[in-house]
Order: structure tokens, then C-alpha cells, then sequence
């Protein structure tokens, strides 16, 4: 037997450290070729780490969100053979102290791991006994539903990695009938637990840049009323046309056609500030980011080359890139180098909303949801279609009076939306 030593990769692009950010295996695992063994996080996007070998698992090199080193030892596996490791060092990798899978709440949802067996949730026992103080592993996601459905997850049998128990688990527990005397009593039952999440990997990504985004830039905002009836006809009659052969389109395309039609006149708002180097870039393409939200947390997909861009080759894209990102598939290509973001919560968006800038970005254009509301017309009261935009601007770089009669020009081309096709 040998061992075969697998180093922290260099991801490219200069970086020299990485944060580890979940384990998918632990110590004593057997593990097969291009099994995914970790997750690490860069500046811009999550990498999955693969195994190149079959074997065993001794040895982890660092716990989730330990920062290391390119270069440094990440994981040791037993192997079959020889192994990448000469006789003489085999002794001090073993030697190493392995570091448990921890039990702690992993940010990261896991995700499929090809090339094992797969996990049926109903081929486990319907419930296993932990001690009171034992947290079991589960996602955010899985312990808000199973919160809402009135389960204690130490009772509930997981068939994740390390014992981690999944979406599918919870079905399990319940198709068993032995959540029924829990859930009669849980939302009255008195709570004293506590969860403490470490802020790791993606999550900490976001907060630094959220932290970094409000100490550095002069953030103002500016809303204003859209009537949205006349693009919304357009939309659905569009869809009702050609949307069996060229695909339904949501209201995001059209609102990035209404954002390169009014860049063309103010080019001030596409651009990037280097604070650093005093530097404004004005950019004539427009790349526009499109906040996602995924179970990583929030990540922003890049819609390139948005000025020469048709409605229909914007919403492919944009339904490209946020599958990519929800699923964490999306490359640190596809998360860089955008010039302005869109960020929308659909129906969830509200009345206001004030986002945070996306630096080096001066501009974020906010959509809220859309509602129908009693307006005047022309003397008459009539129902309309209408919807705010929320939108942040940096003021080191953005006059007030520019962004407002940049979003004003947004507004008329979408409440009069023959003009976004106007050259």
C-alpha cells in the first residue's frame, strides 16, 4: 500500500491561498476516482476539489473555513501501489493528525457526489436516538423545512455524507408516521436551542464584500414609479407568438434592453472605479449582472455583450446563468466582469428596496414587484400595472441629478416600449 497525497491546486488568476470550504468525505472514507472530496472557495467562486485515485482516506489537511496555502497538503489517501509519495515522507503524512469531518453547520449544501452509490432515503431506519446536546448534520435549507414541518432533526436518520441529513430524509421520517405525536405539539412546545452557523466559504465571500461595498462607496439611491402595462401587453403577446419555439420571456430581458438603450446616454454609469488608483473606466460594452440567489448564497452571473444581445438571446442566457449559479456549476468567468447588475426578487421584491452596490460597479438597478393599482389617466381613474425601481448609485462617481434622469430615461422606455427597438 502507498499514499497518494493531493496538494491544494493552483485555480489560476494569481491567487496563492484558497479557503477550504466543506469536506465531502471524512477520515476512514473509500473514495473512487473524480469523487468530489472538497469544496474550496476563491475570490470570485467555489471549485470542487475531484480525487485523481481510488483508496482510503487518512488524513484531511484543514478544517472548513481554514484558509491554506496553493501548494499545501489537502488531503492523504491510502492507495493501491506505490502512491505519489516516496517511503521515507509516507511517515510523516501518516503521522499528520487527521482532522475529523467537524460538527458544525456547513453553509454549503452538498451537493451530488457522482460515481458512488446512490442515496435512497427510504432504505434507512425511520428514526435514531442522539443525545439532546448532539447537532446533527444538516443544511440551513433542511432545517427550515424541517422546522416547518414540526421534526427534530436528532431524531431523523441522514443518508448525506458524514451522516448529514437531506430534504429527502425529512420526506422519509414523515412517510414513516413518526413526526405525528412531535408535530402535534411542536409549535407550542417551549425552545430553548441555540444554532450557531460559522460564516465560511461563500457566506463569508458575501459579507466581506457587502462590509467592503458600504464602507467604500458613497451609496445613494433613487426610486421612481414605472407604469409597466404597455411592456407587459408586449410581453405576453410575444409569448403567446413564438413563445412553443423560441422560449417564454420574463420581464429581466426587456429591463436589460432598456438598460443598454439608456447607457447610450450615459456612459458615466457603466463604467468601474479603482478607488485605489483614482481611475474611472468607462465601458462600451455592457456586461450586466444578474443577482441569483442560490443555495451558496447570493452570487452574480454575468450577462456579456448585453448591447448585442436580442430579447429572446438575453432571457436564454439569463436562464442559463441562473441554473448555472443555483447549482454551483457557474465559472469564475461567468461570476466576473460585469459593468452594472440587475438585481430582483420577483414577487417577493416589495414596495422599496435600497441594494448595495456590486464593486467596482457605480450602478444597481433594483425591481420590485409589480402590482396592479387605481391611476389617473388622461382625467380618468383606470387600472394599471405598475412597479418600482430601487436603485443605488455610487456618489463619488454618479451625480445625483445623472441618475435620476438616467433612471427616468429607463422608465420612458419601458412605459413606451416600441422605443427599446428604436435606433
Amino acid at each position: 500500500m502507498g499514499t497518494h497525497v493531493i496538494k491544494m491546486p493552483d485555480i489560476g488568476e494569481g491567487i496563492a491561498e484558497v479557503e477550504l470550504s466543506q469536506w465531502h468525505v471524512k477520515v476512514g472514507d473509500m473514495v473512487v476516482e473524480d469523487q468530489v472530496l472538497a469544496d474550496v472557495m476563491t475570490d470570485k467562486a467555489m471549485v470542487d476539489i475531484p480525487s485523481p485515485v481510488h483508496g482510503k482516506v487518512i488524513a484531511l489537511g484543514g478544517q472548513p473555513g481554514e484558509v491554506m496555502a496553493v501548494g499545501s497538503i489537502l488531503i492523504s489517501i491510502e492507495v493501491e501501489g506505490a502512491g505519489n509519495v516516496k517511503e521515507s515522507a509516507q511517515s510523516a503524512v501518516v503521522k499528520e493528525a487527521p482532522v475529523a469531518a467537524p460538527k458544525v453547520e456547513a453553509v454549503v449544501e452538498s451537493k451530488p457526489i457522482a460515481a458512488t452509490a446512490p442515496r435512497v432515503a427510504v432504505c434507512q431506519g425511520p428514526m435514531v436516538a442522539r443525545e439532546a446536546d448532539e447537532r446533527p448534520l444538516a443544511s440551513p435549507a433542511v432545517r427550515k423545512h424541517a422546522l416547518d414541518l414540526g421534526i427534530q432533526l436528532r431524531l431523523v436518520r441522514g443518508s448525506g455524507p458524514a451522516g448529514r441529513i437531506l430534504h429527502e430524509d425529512l420526506e422519509a421520517y414523515l412517510a414513516q408516521g413518526q413526526s405525528n405525536a412531535s408535530t402535534a405539539t411542536a409549535a407550542y412546545a417551549q425552545r430553548n436551542d441555540e444554532e450557531q452557523i460559522p460564516v465560511i466559504g461563500m457566506r463569508r465571500k458575501i459579507a466581506q464584500r457587502m462590509q467592503d461595498a458600504t464602507q467604500r462607496a458613497a451609496h445613494f439611491s433613487y426610486v421612481e414609479e414605472i407604469d409597466v402595462t404597455a411592456v407587459e401587453e408586449l410581453r405576453t403577446h410575444l409569448n403567446e407568438k413564438h413563445g412553443a419555439t423560441r422560449g417564454k420571456l420574463t420581464l429581466l430581458p426587456f429591463l436589460v434592453r432598456a438598460l443598454v438603450v439608456a447607457l447610450r446616454d450615459f456612459p458615466q454609469i457603466n463604467a468601474r472605479y479603482d478607488d485605489e488608483a483614482q481611475v474611472i473606466t468607462r465601458l462600451g460594452a455592457v456586461h450586466v449582472g444578474i443577482a441569483t440567489q442560490a443555495d451558496i448564497g447570493l452570487m452574480v452571473p454575468v450577462v456579456r455583450h448585453a448591447e448585442a444581445r436580442s430579447l429572446w438571446d438575453s432571457a436564454t442566457e439569463i436562464s442559463r446563468l441562473a441554473s448555472a449559479a443555483r447549482t454551483g456549476k457557474a465559472s469564475r468567468d461567468e461570476l466576473s466582469g460585469s459593468t452594472i447588475t440587475l438585481t430582483s426578487l420577483g414577487a417577493l421584491g416589495g414596495i422599496v428596496s435600497t441594494p448595495v452596490l456590486n464593486l467596482p460597479e457605480v450602478a444597481i438597478v433594483g425591481v420590485n414587484k409589480i402590482v396592479e393599482r387605481p391611476m389617473v389617466v388622461k382625467g380618468q381613474i383606470v387600472i394599471r400595472k405598475m412597479m418600482n425601481l430601487s436603485s443605488s448609485f455610487d456618489h463619488r462617481v454618479v451625480d445625483g441629478m445623472d441618475a435620476a434622469q438616467f433612471i427616468q430615461a429607463v422608465r420612458s422606455l419601458l412605459e413606451q416600449p416600441a422605443t427599446l427597438f428604436v435606433d
